[in-house]
């Protein structure tokens, strides 16, 4: 038996987006939330953040999504952490490029704050 979702490194540039979903994570779904505005806040914080996963925005000035997560990977404390994408280009390829670089799924912005806990918690549930 898997151990339930409960901490989160959130990576998103847009400060208001990234208010939104860490307050719904948080108040509605009851998680833990180490958000970070950039790639290089989310290297500095994964290795004391304990997290159970990566919820990374693919667009951001800099280190993207992907770079981000290549990274990331590269960290002991998440080498194997599970991920899920945000972005608001959910084309068939697009989603299938992220899947492909192992993410679990392909959270689509604007994204429904009172669902957002449900959806990762979903995600979570059904992941191999």
């Amino acid at each position: 038996m898997s151990s339930p979702l409960s901490r989160i490194l959130y990576v998103e540039d847009q400060p208001d987006i990234r208010l939104v979903a860490k307050m719904a994570l948080e108040v509605v779904g009851k998680f833990t939330v180490i958000a970070c505005a950039s790639g290089q806040e989310a290297l500095e914080a994964a290795p004391s953040a304990s997290a159970d996963l990566l919820l990374l925005d693919v667009m951001m000035p800099g280190m993207d999504g992907p770079s981000t997560l290549q990274a990331l990977r590269e960290l002991p404390a998440t080498a194997h952490t599970p991920v899920v994408f945000m972005t608001a280009k959910v084309q068939a390829a697009e989603v299938a490029l992220y899947k492909s670089m192992g993410a679990l799924e392909v959270i689509s912005k604007p994204f429904d704050p009172m669902q957002l806990a449900t959806q990762l918690r979903q995600i979570w549930a059904g992941r191999a």
